[in-house]
């Protein structure tokens, strides 16, 4: 653990510096959640940078372990990992601020100076976005040996801009009908209604923080699949394991437009209609198919050789 940690510390810098940052963060917006009474839209006030540097803790120790596996050091890279940094920065310290404010940092438009932190934190979001597809777009031009590796960096950073995306709605097309407010990530109730437990996704309508989070994780997700691919499925070639890992993160894309397809509709999560239950169950039977067929093609040659 201590050569591992060792190592992390000369990934890229300043991403390491802002994850130590976010986990110091996290902290003290833990203590916040319980310590400070207070409470915004429905919930502690101090639970938004908690989940916030929480999510900044992964995605940035990720990105940072990502650039480490370039067989060639890239600037642009590099750079862009940096802008990354900076723009994080910008949303958590508007974040933080608000809280301390005691006022809401998301779609508040209720004074000029509320409106021109949000607009501020739109541009940053957008400024990230930019600098997240060149670091996908080198990562993809570099020659990383492990093909399952390379296949599983390449797609978490693609379904994560998709994650990106998947937000949108919540500033295009929410129209809460609220004076001062200019979007909202609940879909035909009010934001800060009845929620699951921590992440507070609406249990009464639509939530479309669900599918930004689902779409973002992937960064995470599809590498660990790899990695479980590379030690359990040894009696898997090569090539099985990165089709595997491509249907996986087919399944991926498609799960994170479908929960954000049901959020449009107003659905929570856990009461889907008949219509999103048919979809979902369209895509673990087409999953289910695509893994049987990668894994009967892997097998049909031994067959061959068995009769």
């Amino acid at each position: 653990m201590t050569t591992v940690l060792r190592r992390a510390a000369h990934w890229h810098r300043p991403l390491m510096v802002f994850v130590s940052a976010m986990a110091l963060l996290a902290v003290v917006s833990a203590v916040g959640v319980f310590a400070d009474p207070r409470i915004l839209t429905g919930v502690p006030i101090w639970l938004k940078p908690l989940k916030f540097s929480v999510s900044f803790v992964l995605y940035g120790t990720t990105l940072a372990w990502m650039l480490s596996l370039l067989p060639r050091r890239s600037r642009t890279a590099e750079r862009a990992g940096t802008v990354i940094v900076a723009m994080s920065m910008v949303e958590m310290v508007v974040i933080v601020g608000q809280v301390l404010r005691g006022t809401t940092s998301h779609y508040n438009e209720s004074t000029p100076l509320n409106a021109a932190l949000w607009q501020t934190m739109g541009a940053a979001i957008m400024v990230l976005f930019g600098a997240h597809l060149v670091i996908g777009i080198v990562v993809l031009r570099q020659p990383i040996a492990d093909r399952v590796g390379k296949y599983a960096v390449g797609l978490g950073l693609g379904l994560t801009l998709l994650g990106m995306l998947a937000a949108v709605p919540m500033v295009a097309g929410a129209d809460p009908g609220i004076e001062g407010v200019a979007g909202a990530h609940s879909v035909g109730v009010p934001d800060g209604g009845p929620g699951l437990p921590l992440v507070g996704w609406s249990t009464t309508g639509g939530d479309l923080r669900i599918g930004h989070f689902v779409g973002l994780h992937a960064l995470q997700a599809l590498p660990i699949l790899a990695i479980l691919l590379t030690r359990w499925g040894t009696r898997l070639d090569e090539r099985t394991r990165v089709r595997l890992l491509v249907v996986a993160g087919g399944a991926y894309g498609v799960l994170t437009m479908l929960v954000t397809w049901q959020a449009l509709r107003g659905q929570p999560l856990l009461r889907p209609d008949a219509l999103t239950l048919a979809a979902a169950a369209g895509l673990v039977v087409a999953t289910a198919a695509a893994i049987g067929l990668v894994v009967a093609r892997r097998r049909r040659p031994e067959l061959v050789l068995a009769a």
